[in-house]
């Protein structure tokens, strides 16, 4: 794994800092800190894959006093945006004395003359409360654009640092971008900071949104289960996002531990059948006259698939959730059972919310670390924690694969914990 940062050249200007620890390039997080892993490396005469620890460095390469800056959140929305943007945007301005910060409307389509979006001036005055509402300041678009007309833009606004706030797609785009700025020979640094609700992020701890949506999900969940308690054969049915990975439904299950049944994207189930959902749903509600299921978006797309892509490329997903509620309906119908069945589908409140106290901590530090990773030259990078430890990780290894709920890992042995729930597959009795 090559964990090398691509840099625009020798950075030869004193930092402005004057106080704080300055990393030096050397320095590395280890990306598996377990013995066993270092000591398996070192066996095969191979050194451990390890990233570069962000934070200011002695030595910068952009002249704060002649630079200018530009930001663009992409994709959709996501707790912490504003929070990220205005981290960046006191930094620059603050710690490095930069002036000139554009932020870029509706994302990559800002960038596009035919839109005619404006950009605006980004500074200290503008960004002060931006934190404490949800959303972006700068709104957001999906769908890609055309890379020569935005690196077109960017040489015509003389900007020298680029920042990408966004997701698996946004940074797609970033490395086009990258190779369009590196065939032109332009020195034109792109730093992207993830933004992902569904901490789907590669080799990354955490993403940030993810906090903050599993502490509203565990709200809607306690009230499907006080629906459920409230009426004969309740059920609470939440959905909940994670198109490609559960880490929502699952953490947010844990919160309370009200749920008994948790669907994701990585542990495929039988509705029908013995063993299947719907048999098991009914025993409990016999046993106990109440239940909660939590599903996540993208869960049991076998049984209802949806049909082409979307405009950010991803494949459109059919509707779980609804789906999930018409057969327990028709089969509590079908077997002569009373049902209290209520459906809850909270993703535009949670993705839309401010961020709480430790996201709006987290985005702090992604934007300071972003700022001092471009005044640095650093460029074709990915702002990430790993290990506790801030660090840089080049953009094509984010983008190489999705990370996914372990389905032999701690989290998801905890949720079948938690909720006692089987396998729903017939090999399970």
């Amino acid at each position: 794994m090559d964990t090398t940062i691509e840099s625009l050249g020798a950075p030869r200007i004193d930092s402005p800092l004057t106080s704080g620890q300055f990393v030096e390039d050397n320095e590395r997080v280890l990306l598996d800190i377990s013995a066993e892993k270092v000591e398996e490396c070192l066996k095969q005469g191979a050194r451990p894959p390890a990233f570069m620890k962000a934070g200011p460095q002695r030595k910068i390469y952009f002249d704060p006093s002649k630079l200018k800056c530009a930001m663009v959140t992409c994709g959709g929305l996501c707790p912490g945006l504003n929070n990220v943007i205005r981290s960046l945007v006191l930094t620059l301005y603050h710690t490095y004395g930069v002036r000139n910060i554009l932020g870029i409307r509706y994302g990559l389509q800002g960038f596009i003359p035919r839109y005619g979006h404006p950009v605006i001036e980004l500074t200290p005055d503008l960004v002060a409360e931006i934190h404490e509402l949800g959303g972006t300041v700068l709104s957001s678009s999906r769908g890609p654009q055309d890379v020569e007309q935005i690196v077109d833009a960017l040489e015509r606004m003389n900007v020298g640092i680029l920042f990408m706030i966004g997701g698996d797609g946004t940074f797609r785009a970033a490395e086009k971008i990258v190779d369009e700025i590196r065939n032109r020979g332009d020195k034109i640094s792109v730093i992207g900071i993830p933004k992902t609700i569904d901490n789907d992020i590669n080799l990354l701890s955490r993403s940030f949104g993810f906090a903050t949506a599993v502490s509203k999900a565990a709200e809607v969940i306690g009230s499907a289960h006080v629906e459920a308690t409230g009426a004969p054969n309740g059920i609470g049915l939440v959905k909940l996002m994670g198109r490609y990975s559960g880490f929502i439904a699952a953490t947010a299950a844990l919160v309370k531990r009200d749920a008994n049944f948790v669907l994701i994207p990585e542990s495929d189930f039988d509705i029908d059948g013995p063993h299947g959902l719907l048999a098991e749903l009914e025993r409990r509600i016999l046993a106990r006259k109440h239940a909660v299921i939590v599903v996540a978006e993208g869960a049991g797309q076998s049984y209802c698939g949806g049909v082409g892509c979307d405009e950010s490329g991803n494949p459109r997903l059919g509707d779980i959730g609804l789906h999930l509620k018409q057969q327990i309906s028709d089969h509590f119908k079908s077997r002569g059972l009373e049902l209290n069945l209520k459906y809850m589908d909270p993703s535009y409140l949670i993705r839309s919310v401010p961020a709480t106290a430790g996201d709006s901590v987290f985005c702090g530090f992604l934007g300071q670390n972003a700022a001092h990773a471009g005044m640095a030259g650093k460029t074709n990078l990915v702002i990430g924690n790993c290990n506790d430890e801030f660090v840089y990780v080049p953009v094509e290894l984010v983008v190489a694969k999705r990370k996914h709920v372990d389905l032999e890992g701690r989290l998801w042995r905890s949720v079948l914990e938690a909720t006692g729930q089987p396998s729903f597959k017939p090999d399970a009795g």
